[in-house]
């Protein structure tokens, strides 16, 4: 399994389908508020699927609690980072986890609400020492790995490949300013890491914008961040503006896909919602748009640049 570190919080195996009676009845009580939105077959295959969470910060910790306090009891998480002062803006954090691993921090928010769940932290991340037991016996996987290096992109490529060979489906997501762009890729039937967009080669001669050029379609980049990146396209250090109701909206949208996906079904590939542009009366939305494509010609000679190897703007 190589040199990985996996820190389980419940030392007592418990094995899918087969509740103690005091969990059967805590489990019971947990989840009887979804009774009429989730089925009974739903809720079983959440009780013993196995949910990877790669990346526990913005993306990935937003999944965590929706998904356990929907009755995920077995959960997998991975996170090299910690928290910082400034992820207190829309992280699952408060000041008193600054300095702690982020993936711990998460399995122990997920003990507080079930103390019956299963969770195996892997404070290392997604590296080629522990890929193998990360997805081991994981049933779905939420990528919330960050890609703001290239070492986040080749751990971000490393899951995927991992994914399609596990035939496993994967859900991610990409905090756009006011917006969040939600990408399935169904491996069950996609054939190649990212659905073909983002070869294992294009790790080595593209940069972090050339990449990220190509997993967000530029249709799914609202105004805000159209302005943002005119000012800082190709800035190796430029950190993209994040806040918490983009982010918990990805909990949301995913932790539903989630149960939809474990109970065998299909969903939309891609969901984007715009917080900003659906709370605008209809004369904000027009000149919203209007003011879009003007930010995006002023933008297209720099995004042209970059594509073809420049430097951007």
């Amino acid at each position: 399994m190589g040199g990985y570190q996996a820190e389980e919080f419940k030392t007592e195996e418990l094995r899918a389908g087969e509740l103690h009676t005091g969990e059967k009845d805590f489990y019971g009580e947990l989840t009887t508020r979804n009774k009429g939105v989730v089925s009974p077959g739903e809720q079983a295959v959440l009780r013993d699927a196995t949910v990877l969470v790669a990346g526990c910060g913005s993306i990935g910790g937003a999944a965590v609690e929706p998904l356990a306090r929907l009755g995920v009891r077995s959960f997998v998480l991975a996170d090299p980072g910690t928290y910082e002062v400034n992820n207190l803006n829309r992280q699952s954090a408060a000041a008193t986890d600054v300095d702690r691993n982020k993936a711990t921090v998460a399995g122990e928010r997920v003990e507080a609400i079930n103390p019956h769940a299963r969770v195996k932290v892997f404070p290392e991340g997604v590296t080629e020492d522990t890929a193998a037991a990360l997805v081991g016996d994981c049933d779905i996987i939420v990528d919330g790995v960050d890609v703001t290096t290239m070492d986040g992109w080749r751990a971000k490529h490393l899951l995927h490949r991992l994914a399609l060979e596990r035939r496993l489906p994967l859900v991610t997501g990409w905090d756009i300013a006011g917006a969040q762009y939600v990408r399935c890729y169904d491996y069950r039937y996609i054939k190649e890491p990212f659905d073909g967009a983002i070869a294992e080669a294009d790790l080595d001669r593209l940069t972090s914008w050339q990449l990220l050029l190509r997993a967000v379609p530029l249709r799914y980049v609202p105004v805000e961040m159209l302005v943002e990146v005119k000012a800082n396209l190709g800035r190796p250090d430029y950190s993209f503006p994040q806040v918490t109701y983009v982010a918990l909206m990805f909990g949301a949208l995913t932790s539903h896909m989630v149960v939809k996906l474990l109970s065998g079904a299909t969903v939309r590939p891609e969901v984007y919602i715009d917080v900003h542009q659906q709370a605008r009366s209809n004369r904000q939305r027009v000149t919203t748009r209007l003011r879009r494509v003007a930010a995006l010609a002023a933008l297209a000679p720099g995004l042209l640049k970059l594509a073809r190897g420049g430097k951007g703007i």
